[in-house]
């Protein structure tokens, strides 16, 4: 669908004006605010004929005009245009993301709290997923009789613990040197590969290699997804959901789980970066009608991705929305690469 120039002017104006206000826009409002070289007639004129073509709707007989869902989406697409945040804020951010130290899990609830902050509305964040999880080093540590404190450090920077008890007791010497000859072997593996390549070694270093082994296939089970909310009471807080109803689906839907990974496996881009908004469920998903989201994915591809974004009513600021969202991906796939880049 194609409008005239004056029409999509005019949408812009309506869109924009909305998402700040909150309130439906009048053809005189509009046309006084921002000096439109028209006269009253035309704009009613326009503005009809956007509602003809669904683009806006009156949402009572008096009032003025609101966008609709497809007015979002001409506007998203055809007429915001390459937005970036200001370079103050990118400053402010990449610095916030320089001074947390710490593995990639560790920066999930930092990214959540700078894209709900920056993007003015709830973040959602999932935790980046390998392939299967891979092994990068072990300690074991003597602590007391025949106690031993196993350290697993995964790629990633994740680390795993567990005290085991052996059967016979072992010095910290022997121990290290055990723990030397797995890290060379079990370098980069897998759970299954550990497996297999802990047959050709003693019992004990084969029942410390079961170990890791296990603790490696619990983390890669599904329900170990992490997924991070922040500032979801801001978004419920909206005109839009003060039907309890709507705010009460919404809010279900996006912290069951299992809706929530099949939705972002389904609308995600594979390509890593890529920004999708997603307006009222795009008919497709009716416990997300009434809000919108704004999402990218963030990784490495084949070795480890997740996914970002933030959600909103779809009375959304989708420009500040879009470049929040682009701009944290851009940080938080640098930290996978740091973390992955070796594996």
């Amino acid at each position: 669908m194609e409008l005239s120039n004056r029409q999509e002017t005019l949408l812009a104006l309506i869109v924009r004006e909305y998402v700040d206000s909150a309130s439906p826009v009048s053809s005189n409002g509009i046309r006084e605010k921002y000096g439109l070289p028209y006269s009253p007639a035309t704009i009613r004129n326009e503005m009809a004929e956007l509602a003809e073509q669904g683009m806006i709707r009156q949402p009572h007989t008096s009032a003025g005009r609101v966008p609709t869902e497809e007015g979002y989406r001409y506007f998203v697409q055809q007429l915001l245009g390459e937005v970036e945040l200001p370079m103050a804020e990118q400053n402010t951010i990449s610095h916030q993301f320089h001074q947390a130290h710490g593995d990639v899990n560790q920066s999930l609830r930092l990214a959540a709290s700078v894209i709900s902050q920056h993007g003015h509305g709830a973040a959602i964040i999932t935790a980046p997923r390998t392939q299967s999880t891979l092994f990068k080093h072990v300690e074991l540590i003597a602590t007391y009789g025949r106690q031993v404190l196993l350290i697993v450090v995964l790629v990633g920077g994740e680390v795993r613990q567990q005290v085991l008890v052996l059967a016979e007791p072992a010095s910290q010497q022997q121990l290290s040197e055990a723990a030397g000859r797995l890290n060379i072997t079990f370098e980069n593996l897998d759970s299954e590969g550990i497996r297999l390549a802990s047959a050709r070694y003693p019992t004990f270093e084969q029942e410390i290699a079961r170990m890791i082994a296990d603790m490696m296939s619990r983390r890669d089970m599904p329900h170990s997804n992490e997924i991070v909310f922040e500032g979801m009471s801001r978004v419920l807080a909206e005109p839009e959901f003060a039907d309890s109803n709507a705010a009460r689906q919404t809010q279900k839907a996006l912290e069951e789980h299992t809706f929530l990974q099949q939705f972002l496996s389904k609308v995600l881009s594979p390509n890593i970066g890529s920004v999708q908004v997603v307006i009222g469920g795009e008919g497709d998903w009716e416990e997300l009608k009434d809000c919108s989201m704004v999402l990218a994915r963030y990784g490495v591809n084949n070795v480890a991705t997740g996914a970002l974004g933030v959600v909103g009513p779809t009375r959304m600021a989708y420009g500040r929305a879009i470049s929040t969202v682009r701009y944290v991906a851009e940080l938080m796939t640098d930290l996978v690469n740091e973390a992955y880049g070796d594996s």
